[in-house]
């Protein structure tokens, strides 16, 4: 049950700071998507929240490496974005924190048991955002509901799984 994918909302980019992606691709028939979730209160309402695609490569490598060149232009003062490698079937292949110069990737879960776990903690942190926000403590919620992103990050397709943790160790 937990193994189907689950979709992942990422934080938004800081407002005025569009993607940059010089060597990117929108070739349809290349396998491996960059993706950017709009999440910003309006897109989710006019039902725009789905992943903005902002480049597609033949390789995950590719795809790794043109995120690492998204992140070198992102201004040191804005948020983490949260960007995310999908498949052609939009299943998560890898997820991971952009931020100034660098991209923290997410390590993939190793079980339908860690799965729900990490589900669970999610679910935990969103409730607390709520509360938070209800408490009127805008800083705390936020940085509660971005980590509840960073753990749906986690949420690789089981298909990927052992793929992206190889890759991982391989980048690193």
């Amino acid at each position: 049950m937990f193994d189907l994918p689950l979709p992942i909302h990422p934080t938004a980019y800081a407002r005025g700071v569009p993607p940059h992606f010089p060597s990117g691709d929108t070739d349809p028939s290349h396998p491996f998507a960059l993706t950017l979730s709009r999440r910003a209160p309006a897109d989710l309402m006019s039902g725009r929240a789905t992943p903005l695609i902002l480049a597609r490569f033949a390789t995950l490598a590719d795809a790794m490496q043109d995120a690492i060149d998204h992140a070198e232009g992102i201004v040191p003062d804005a948020p983490p974005q949260l960007l995310a490698i999908l498949d052609r079937d939009a299943r998560l292949v890898l997820a991971g924190a952009a931020s100034d110069h660098a991209v923290a990737w997410c390590h993939p879960v190793t079980s339908a048991a860690e799965a729900r776990g990490v589900v669970t903690e999610a679910s935990q942190l969103r409730a607390q955002a709520v509360r938070a926000a209800d408490w009127r403590e805008t800083d705390l919620a936020e940085r509660l509901r971005h980590r509840a992103d960073l753990l749906d990050a986690r949420l690789v397709d089981p298909l990927w799984r052992a793929f992206a943790a190889r890759a991982l160790q391989v980048a690193a």
